[in-house]
């Protein structure tokens, strides 16, 4: 009698794609930063053989570049998604930007760790930090043009924008952390909207 042997891992690239992958690795940054994309771990996570990687990705960096550029692109989809909800109230679009925002749990947390570890990166890699400027450009022409439909003044528009921004961006901070409270979420949004938004004298309509 033959001894049995442990199954052997078998080529599995026609069962894997190429964003199987990514999201691997998305998952891996989310759980330990960019440090934790190693081809390797992601390959044990996925079970497959590392040669399984090499029929989608040149390599690490290939991986990594596309990660990356697959963020942007839904970055710029959301931006335009977002542009496009307009009514004809500005406090209730500034409440709804302010919402999808600070959307808290499940992938939405996802994304909020994902970003934070791409902003760590971004330190150290000028790359990573041009495109992160790009990205921070487009969002803040997006919360211009709405606080501007609110208060009619390009100045009071601007300041706003970037208060509102930064907000964001600290209350990430709080949201990202395993230990937050759900209520936290509806704390944070509460002082934005009422110092950013209610408390803006909206633009006179012309009679």
């Amino acid at each position: 009698m033959k001894p049995t042997s442990k199954p052997r891992k078998r080529s599995e690239a026609p069962r894997l794609n190429r964003d199987d992958w990514l999201d691997a690795a998305f998952k891996a940054v989310v759980e330990g930063g960019f440090d934790n994309v190693r081809v390797l771990v992601i390959a044990d996570a996925l079970g497959v053989t590392r040669g399984s990687f090499y029929w989608h990705f040149a390599d690490h960096a290939e991986l990594v570049s596309a990660l990356l550029a697959r963020w942007k692109e839904r970055e710029i989809a959301i931006d335009r998604q977002l542009q496009s909800q307009s009514t004809a109230d500005p406090q209730a679009d500034l409440l709804q930007l302010l919402e999808a925002a600070l959307a808290h749990g499940g992938a939405d947390l996802e994304n909020i760790r994902f970003e934070l570890a791409l902003r760590g990166l971004g330190r150290r890699d000028p790359g990573v930090a041009k495109m992160l400027v790009e990205v921070d450009e487009m969002r803040m022409a997006l919360f211009v043009s709405k606080f501007m439909r609110l208060t009619g003044d390009a100045t009071a528009a601007t300041e706003l924008a970037a208060l509102f921004y930064l907000a964001i961006v600290g209350s990430h901070q709080a949201l990202s952390r395993p230990s937050s409270p759900p209520q936290v979420k509806e704390f944070l949004k509460g002082i934005i909207a009422s110092h950013l938004i209610h408390k803006q004298t909206p633009k006179r309509k012309k009679t």
